[in-house]
């Protein structure tokens, strides 16, 4: 992400947010530009010069965790989230992390089913390190854990 793609990926991230209220969750109400304040890298997709999607990430317990994955809605179902994971992934697998880590939306479709489909998995509470069971803190207190969610990894094979 480059400095002038911020205001961009602000759009995209409230514009993916309204998905969620039609889907009957009410989110509590944020700032994107906290979230970026706080990750650690942020990949975006453009169309020309308009932000379409982004994945931002972080590092929890020696794990490339992903902050959040969105797309503009005007661009879904068209690869682009996909792409963005996957690019994820191979960085991390690139910089010799073993795995990424999410928490999402258990029953949402393009949530826990849609990670599922791209090689992630429920990971019980017994195998959550300290880092990652205080991001699932955090995101009770900040009253994100309005539907089930659950935390979800995908085991990378690090790039030599």
């Amino acid at each position: 992400m480059r400095a002038e793609d911020v205001d961009g990926v602000v759009e995209v991230s409230l514009a993916a947010d309204a998905l969620f209220a039609e889907a009957g969750v009410e989110l509590p109400p944020d700032d994107p530009r906290e979230m970026l304040d706080q990750v650690e890298r942020v990949l975006v997709a453009v169309d020309g010069t308009e932000v379409v999607g982004l994945a931002a990430t972080v590092t929890l317990d020696g794990a490339v965790h992903l902050e959040q994955l969105a797309v503009h809605p005007r661009y879904g179902r068209r690869g682009i989230g996909g792409a963005l994971l996957e690019a994820v992934c191979v960085g991390a697998a690139g910089v010799g992390r073993t795995r990424v880590s999410l928490t999402t939306f258990r029953d949402l479709p393009w949530n826990a089913p849609w990670y599922g489909r791209r090689g992630f998995t429920v990971l019980p509470r017994p195998g959550w390190g300290p880092e990652l069971a205080r991001q699932w803190e955090d995101e009770e207190r900040a009253g994100i854990l309005v539907r089930p969610r659950v935390v979800m990894v995908r085991d990378l094979v690090p790039s030599p």
